[in-house]
């Protein structure tokens, strides 16, 4: 039992934080439509995370946490205009021409082109002969499908899914209403769904150098801040009233948001993606757009299409051979070749339980 919940828990994990991103859409969305700047949001949003992250990081990483460099530091700096800048204004832009279901749709693009950026950058080995490297690109690919079928296919109306209520202040489908902006709205997303591939990328390659997954997600959020603050001040600046809160989710959703998605959520993803790759972590996000696509029909009164069931069923499935095949790849790792099995015990290769970043950790300890 043991050893089954440790080989578990990094997908625990990421399930976890699939549920706890799901409902920031939510609210964001629900804050977006009472008036709140998608800018400012965002500024809120990365300033609870730094503070609420900074004395957890502290504490907790005194003794692993390496010394600051000006290479980290940079890297940081594009951590945070990659993931604050083009991912979250951009994504939340384009949810704001479209609605929130649709966004998760097409943030599951992320695995395809997260897969193909760490292939390119040999985070990922490309053996195409065995079975779990063929599941990952099975998988991609069929995860990749269903997105642009839920993106392409709306098909009819599927009216007993949605809530009973509506509400009279809101329209029954965001798209409808910004219908001519839909294609911008589109191409918006696209451009958080490559900030976000690269995010991690960048993230994976960050925490071989500087190891302390809390304080680097401190960094990142607060660099963030700055940046998007730079940003907010600029696209809001005849509107100084955008700033304001209220006593709804103008106030609660930025702080769900920074302390639940941005703190929590990029520690965990940090951990995990040192243990077992970026692209892992990314191809959870499926999990996430049918969460939101359920929240969405009922909280939002947004309408469910036939499309979107059909294209989510497709990415659970592309999601499950990804999962296999790189479960399958690490108990590969594990376990020693037949060659190794000819030398006695105390000479055998040792099994490969982290991935090749762990000597780099060890060396920057040292």
């Amino acid at each position: 039992m043991g050893t089954w919940f440790t080989n578990a828990r990094p997908y625990l994990l990421l399930v976890a934080v699939q549920f706890g991103s799901a409902g920031m859409f939510i609210f964001a969305m629900d804050a977006i439509k009472k008036g709140m700047s998608h800018y400012v949001f965002i500024v809120y949003r990365n300033a609870i995370a730094s503070v609420s992250l900074a004395p957890f990081a502290f504490v907790l990483e005194r003794k692993v946490r390496p010394k600051m460099t000006f290479r980290v530091f940079s890297e940081i700096m594009a951590l945070a205009f990659f993931e604050i800048i083009l991912d979250q204004c951009f994504a939340l832009l384009g949810m704001k021409f479209t609605s929130a279901s649709f966004l998760s749709a097409v943030m599951n693009s992320a695995p395809s082109v997260t897969f193909v950026m760490a292939v390119i950058l040999r985070m990922e080995h490309m053996k195409i002969k065995e079975v779990a490297c063929q599941a990952k690109v099975i998988g991609t690919v069929i995860t990749f499908g269903g997105t642009l079928l839920m993106a392409l296919y709306k098909g009819p109306v599927l009216s007993f899914m949605r809530s009973s209520t509506s509400h009279p202040s809101q329209p029954e489908n965001v798209a409808t209403e910004t219908g001519n902006h839909w294609v911008i709205g589109t191409l918006f997303l696209l451009i958080g769904c490559a900030g976000f591939s690269a995010f991690y990328i960048l993230q994976a390659i960050t925490l071989r150098k500087y190891p302390a997954e809390m304080s680097l997600a401190t960094w990142v959020c607060f660099v963030g801040a700055l940046q998007s603050s730079i940003v907010a001040i600029f696209a809001e600046r005849h509107h100084p009233h955008a700033w304001s809160l209220g006593w709804d989710t103008r106030l609660f959703a930025p702080a769900y948001a920074g302390i639940v998605t941005s703190g929590v959520q990029y520690y965990i993803q940090g951990m995990v993606s040192k243990i077992m790759g970026p692209v892992i972590v990314t191809a959870f996000n499926p999990l996430r757009m049918i969460i939101v696509t359920a929240l969405a029909c009922i909280i939002l009164s947004e309408q469910l299409f036939l499309g979107s069931i059909i294209g989510a069923i497709v990415v659970v499935l592309g999601l499950y051979l990804v999962v296999w095949g790189k479960a399958k790849e690490r108990r590969g790792l594990m376990t020693p070749s037949p060659a190794e099995n000819n030398f006695p015990e105390d000479q055998r290769q040792l099994p490969v339980t982290a991935p090749r970043n762990d000597s780099i950790n060890n060396n920057n300890k040292a």
